[in-house]
């Protein structure tokens, strides 16, 4: 099948156009459409929008689908770069920091959210709209408080005693955005992302917003 696929910005220029068009496989998904375009993305950091929502490297495309390259957040001042990532590997804490440092940056917070009080912990999420959402909270944190970059990663499966289930990064000029930023970002994970933990038995986090009037929430400490 054929798609189009819009550039913006710093993606749009490099290009010298603001759309591309692929030939993909009828069962192909976006990571096929990423894996074709390193030609132009190189070692900058995109995401894939598909149909104007985040879409992960897992989403299968379809005829007409609209979808969007996007460099690194910007607000007017230098890229910000964001990350984030969702898996059953144990999570590096250091990678994650190493992810935003920046020479811009006089500050780098690190926040762990750790199991406590019981052997271990069970997470589930529900990935493709979790990540997507993840995306949006780390996005939108960057630029309000002038983030440098920002990063998150989260565990999914069982995280022993002690382990990290999730880890986020900020570095921003000043260390006051820094904290902000990360605060940001954990506290809007914790009530939005779909993200759920089993402790003794019961699952927690499980409150749509139109039982409770409450938005998500994945209980982590």
């Amino acid at each position: 099948m054929r798609v189009a696929v819009r550039l913006f910005a710093s993606l749009r220029e490099r290009a010298g156009t603001d759309a591309v068009t692929l030939e993909l496989a009828d069962d192909a998904r976006v990571s096929d459409a990423l894996t074709q375009l390193q030609w132009l993305t190189g070692a900058t950091s995109v995401v894939m929008a598909v149909n104007r929502e985040y879409a992960t490297p897992e989403v299968r495309l379809h005829p007409g689908d609209e979808l969007a390259l996007i460099p690194p957040v910007s607000g007017g001042a230098p890229d910000r770069l964001i990350h984030v990532r969702i898996s059953p590997e144990p999570l590096e804490p250091a990678a994650v920091t190493a992810r935003v440092r920046d020479p811009r940056a006089g500050a780098v917070v690190t926040f762990l959210g750790v199991t406590r009080e019981v052997p271990a912990l069970e997470y589930e999420a529900y990935l493709e709209m979790a990540e997507c959402k993840l995306l949006a909270i780390v996005a939108a944190a960057a630029e309000r408080h002038d983030l440098c970059a920002a990063a998150v990663e989260h565990r999914i499966g069982t995280v022993a005693l002690s382990e990290p289930s999730v880890v986020v990064a900020a570095s921003a000029a000043h260390r006051d955005a820094a904290f902000a930023g990360a605060r940001e970002i954990i506290d809007n994970l914790k009530a939005q992302a779909p993200i759920w933990k089993r402790e003794a038995g019961e699952w927690v986090g499980s409150h749509p917003p139109s039982a409770t009037g409450a938005s998500l929430s994945t209980d982590l400490m």
